[in-house]
């Protein structure tokens, strides 16, 4: 995969960073760089590897999630500080 100034500047456009025109310079020989250790893995023979799917032997050792005691909507809002009917309400904390 070739790695130009555009490419850079696409990505670097979609996670909303700016560059200057060095570390943009330095971002490309970064980004070459992960490309080819990807590439370097391509090369690895994996034919008759089953896939890991767990990184250990271990097993869950921890209890059953079991319900115990269920606490009812109406009491749940009788201690929220603000309610609108059935729901809590909230600051707003995503602004359009």
């Amino acid at each position: 995969m070739k790695i130009t100034n555009k490419l850079i500047q696409d990505i670097a456009a979609l996670a909303k960073l700016e560059f200057d025109e060095q570390s943009g310079e330095q971002m490309k020989a970064d980004l070459e760089k992960i490309i080819g250790f990807v590439d370097k893995l391509n090369e690895i023979d994996t034919e008759g590897v089953e896939p890991l799917i767990y990184l250990s032997e271990e097993v869950n050792v921890l209890r059953e999630d079991e319900i115990k005691a269920v606490v009812s909507q109406v009491e749940a809002l009788k201690n929220a500080p603000e309610k609108d009917s059935d729901y809590f309400k909230v600051p707003t904390v995503l602004k359009k």
